[in-house]
């Protein structure tokens, strides 16, 4: 729950557009003229804010190093029912997976953003993971990113084995059986073994039929509040049943 082709040159958009329009409408009447040349200039404030607001266009498009795997430096989408957990969440079950991987494990992220990034945030090297996102926006991480459609949940890359993963954490975007049973296919693939699982409350009996793991005490949250009860499952012994 975490799932049009526009013109290249980016000043073309109409944001930028009516931005750069009200900058200069504003500076108008703060504009020079040199005795040599009748070209209007623009004032210096102009010239400042004009680039101030270049460089945060391009921050948005390419968020520097430091900060690009801060939880909503990606915008939630809704048509694509993405709901990102709250950092404090986030850590938690980054943290819950880092030990249920071990040292050296391997952890596929599928359709959890949230706790890919909350990993990557962390800096340590004594792991590797890989985010399975639809939303092509995630390819800013790079080789981490596998482009994955529930609606065809074996169509992975050939670099990506069965049960290459120690663990896997999974939140299929959609509460609804043939989602969960989509997904499932791409989690039993992907695992050894160990797997989270986060969806709706409601969705218990179907996730203990499809991947045999079992609700847990600790209650996952969001950055917004949902409708829906919503609870973490797992398949092996884990921390999470330690409550909150």
């Amino acid at each position: 729950m975490e799932g049009p082709v526009g013109v290249t040159a980016s000043w073309l958009q109409p944001g930028p557009v009516l931005a750069v329009l009200a900058i200069w409408l504003y500076t108008v009447g703060d504009m020079s003229d040199t005795e040599d040349d009748d070209t209007p200039q623009l004032s210096s404030h102009a010239l400042a804010a004009l680039q101030e607001f270049y460089a945060e266009q391009k921050q948005q498009a390419d968020p520097g190093a430091h900060d690009k795997y801060n939880i909503g430096i990606i915008e939630e989408n809704w048509q694509l029912s993405q709901f990102w957990y709250s950092p404090e969440t986030a850590l938690r079950l980054a943290q819950e997976v880092i030990t249920a991987a071990g040292e050296g494990g391997r952890i596929a992220c599928v359709s959890a953003p949230s706790v890919y990034q909350k990993l990557r945030e962390l800096h340590r090297e004594d792991f590797s993971v890989c985010i399975f996102e639809y939303d092509k926006r995630f390819a800013i991480y790079g080789e981490d990113f596998i482009f994955y459609d529930y609606n065809n949940p074996l169509d992975l890359p050939e670099h990506i084995p069965a049960h290459s993963f120690d663990v896997v954490v999974a939140d299929p975007p959609y509460l609804s059986e043939e989602c969960l049973r989509k997904t499932s296919e791409t989690i039993k693939y992907l695992t050894k073994a160990k797997i989270l699982l986060c969806t709706g409350a409601v969705m218990e009996e179907q996730a203990a039929q499809l991947l045999g793991v079992k609700m847990c005490k600790f209650i996952p949250r969001h950055t917004r509040n949902l409708a829906n009860e919503f609870r973490c499952y797992v398949n092996f012994n884990s921390g999470l049943d330690c409550g909150l």
